[in-house]
């Protein structure tokens, strides 16, 4: 059963245990919301990280807005928000000055320098996961849009990802609309 206090503390946890940002927090928003929870299945997941990313403002903020909405409408979204927003809020008004007076620290950059590779391989072990469920081993299309997609990161790296986003949006309305 969805409760509005497990979505506030799913959100919390995954915010408060990840390091590098909106992005970071994919994989602990994944494991909170389709292994802890069963909330939904990886390919639900999978969409809402698409949708999420063809939208304006920061992912995890999507995310918690997204998937409290769906699970317990618009108190699941407020729950789910206040818990990816709150505590970190709360940190950085209390402690702000001692964050900014350690921002150089030596301690402070040998942590952040251990913590960025795993946060890499979270994000990779997550991108992989999502990969399985999203190509269509009947369907070969899918494989060209990732490769298609994947060339156009290549070939234009600065590109911003809505425009790929959208752009597969559009061509999977017509590409799959029968299917």
């Amino acid at each position: 059963m969805k409760t509005l206090w497990d979505l506030f503390i799913a959100f919390f946890r995954a915010s408060n245990f990840s390091f590098g940002g909106g992005p970071a927090m994919i994989p602990l928003i994944r494991v909170e919301v389709v292994d802890k929870y069963k909330w939904m299945s990886n390919e639900e997941f999978a969409d809402i990280v698409a949708i999420a990313n063809s939208l304006p403002a920061p992912i995890a903020t999507k995310l918690a807005g997204t998937i409290g909405y769906r699970a317990k409408g618009w108190l699941g979204a407020l729950a789910a928000n206040l818990g990816t927003i709150l505590p970190t809020t709360l940190i950085v008004i209390l402690m702000g000055s001692l964050i900014m007076k350690y921002a150089d620290a030596p301690a402070l950059k040998a942590m952040l320098k251990g913590v960025r590779p795993v946060v890499a391989v979270m994000l990779a072990q997550t991108a992989i996961s999502i990969g399985k469920k999203s190509f269509d081993k009947k369907s070969y299309l899918t494989y060209v849009l990732g490769g298609v997609a994947l060339l156009i990161m290549l070939v234009l790296p600065n590109i911003h990802p809505a425009f790929l986003v959208v752009g597969s949006m559009t061509l999977g309305f017509f590409l799959f609309k029968n299917k």
